[in-house]
């Protein structure tokens, strides 16, 4: 994965990382690029642990299921609808975090436009909602 990235990716990693919410950023191929420490918390280990991964690793790493425990496909994966179809996406899932615990989460996504209609990527906000 190329060392080099775009101005509003290193701004958007850098605010991630002063925030409170889960946020998992990926560039315009969907290589993970970051995820934040309260990301960390709910993916089962740090970012400094896990590094960048491709979204052929990060949309099956986590096994994410429907409600009914039946696996999802990436293509119906939030952050993948937003960076494949550039437009915002929302579900509700299951994953197995890195540290072999099933959480249920709720996930919402949205494609990054920089100007002169520049693809950045995407970006994800998840939580755990309450039970």
């Amino acid at each position: 994965m190329s060392s080099q990235k775009e101005i509003e990716l290193i701004l958007a990693r850098q605010l991630a990382s002063h925030l409170a919410m889960p946020i998992f950023i990926v560039d315009p191929p969907g290589n993970l690029i970051y995820y934040n420490e309260p990301a960390e918390a709910i993916l089962g280990r740090r970012f400094e642990e896990t590094g960048e991964m491709s979204v052929e690793e990060w949309s099956t790493i986590f096994k994410p299921t429907d409600e009914n425990g039946n696996s999802l496909a990436p293509e119906l994966l939030p952050l993948v609808i937003a960076l494949r179809n550039h437009r915002p996406a929302h579900r509700g899932m299951w994953i197995v975090g890195l540290d072999g615990v099933r959480r249920q989460i709720e996930v919402t996504a949205f494609p990054l436009d920089g100007q002169a209609e520049r693809y950045l990527g995407a970006l994800a906000i998840f939580w755990e909602p309450e039970i």
